[in-house]
């Protein structure tokens, strides 16, 4: 397994940081893990924006979403 140094950070994180740790029942260290581990694995289980898209059910016509026109209008000079 590798280590990660992280390096000048703000007093007010680090404490931010024990405190959590505090209320989950772990370590710093511990809590800095499960931080890391949880917002990387956020990013693997979410779908792109393509596949979202087609996710989406096939129903309605193109002019179903079209912009009503309200054309012609009387142009004052």
């Amino acid at each position: 397994m590798g280590q990660l140094i992280v390096r000048n950070l703000d007093d007010d994180v680090i404490l931010a940081l024990k405190r959590r740790a505090a209320r989950h029942g772990r370590s710093t260290e511990a809590e800095h893990r499960a931080i890391l581990r949880e917002v990387l694995a956020e990013e693997r289980v979410r779908p792109s924006f393509k596949d979202f898209l087609l996710s989406m059910p096939d129903v309605g016509e193109d002019e179903d979403f079209e912009a009503p026109r309200d054309l012609p209008r009387d142009v004052k000079w």
